[in-house]
């Protein structure tokens, strides 16, 4: 194990030497591939069996206490550690900002998605054209078992692209480890032609029904801290007529001036959307989007209270009017 040095800190960096015979052989696509990881153990393997024909893996884990650490060794793969003390960038932009990346091109994974072979074939395709500089890739998700084939889930993210040409938008730099250590909804920004490739990742999005709560927990505190303190400049501007990123951002906005907005956002999944053709899952998956939705509403509220509380405490008290 070497030590990657960075500005604050030294991190534990494992690096897999291959002496080049992964680039010799034609079948290996030449991506670095950075997969976000914590107290991933049960996710990671099928994740990191996905990518054997990428050149370079690298694990970005946060001090995993189960076995993530273990498994990305014993596939072989390189494993750096990350330590969040607030602020940005956060975990994936600070990967790229930092880590020794021996390609150009970065493919960006969660450890609970996984590339088909139908994305990995059409990826050695999209390599070849030299006028794009990232691509879009979807999501199939799996919920408790069971695809989502409704429910408005699938969504696009850009998570191929040129090294040098993107980077992730920065929506507030007052962040904390309350809100999670890695890029939320966070997107990263292209410079340059994008497309969208047909085939679709596999995200298995839920580990435990616990989890998924303590994960949106955090997003939701995340989305309120965005949504009181507004976007920096570089964040991606949210418009009717963007991306599928921008279309999201725009409706979530005008959806939360809406009084019941939470049960509004539930009915338009589960019933517009047709989530409950997804069955137990698809209930239960358009009711969490409900309550975080209502998650969010109720911490602006609470910030709210607490910002006009501090107020009242900071002006100081009127003097008493006294006749002489």
């Amino acid at each position: 194990m070497s030590a990657l040095s960075v500005p604050g800190h030294v991190v534990p960096f494992t690096r897999v030497e291959d002496g080049g015979t992964a680039l010799r052989d034609a079948s290996i696509l030449p991506i670095s591939v950075i997969i976000a990881a914590k107290n991933e153990a049960r996710n990671l393997p099928a994740c990191l069996e996905s990518v054997r024909n990428f050149s370079e893996v690298v694990v970005v884990d946060s001090q995993s206490s189960d076995a993530t650490v273990d498994i990305a060794r014993s596939f072989g793969v390189d494993v750096a550690q990350f330590y969040y003390r607030g602020g940005w960038p956060k975990k994936r932009q600070w990967a790229l900002d930092n880590l020794p990346l021996r390609h150009d091109w970065v493919l960006l994974l969660d450890a609970d998605e996984a590339v088909t072979p139908e994305l990995l074939t059409e990826i050695r395709h999209a390599l070849k054209n030299p006028d794009v500089n990232g691509y879009y890739i979807g999501l199939d998700m799996f919920f408790l078992g069971r695809q989502l084939r409704h429910c408005g889930a699938t969504f696009y993210k850009l998570s191929l692209f040129r090294r040098d040409a993107g980077r992730f938008e920065c929506r507030t730099t007052e962040q904390d480890s309350s809100m999670c250590d890695m890029e939320v909804h966070e997107h990263i920004i292209v410079r340059g032609s994008t497309r969208k490739l047909d085939s679709k990742l596999l995200h298995r999005n839920v580990d435990s029904l616990s989890r998924y709560i303590q994960k949106h927990n955090e997003y939701s505190n995340w989305e309120a801290q965005v949504s009181t303190v507004g976007a920096a400049e570089e964040a991606l501007h949210p418009t009717l007529f963007g991306t599928q990123a921008q279309r999201r951002r725009w409706l979530r906005q005008v959806f939360f001036r809406w009084p019941g907005s939470p049960f509004l956002f539930f009915v338009y999944k589960y019933i517009v959307r047709a989530g409950f053709l997804d069955g137990v899952p698809g209930l239960i998956y358009c009711a969490f989007q409900g309550i975080q939705f209502f998650q969010i509403k109720a911490k602006l509220y609470e910030k709210r209270v607490m910002a006009a509380a501090a107020l009242n405490q900071a002006e100081p008290e009127s003097e008493p009017h006294v006749r002489n």
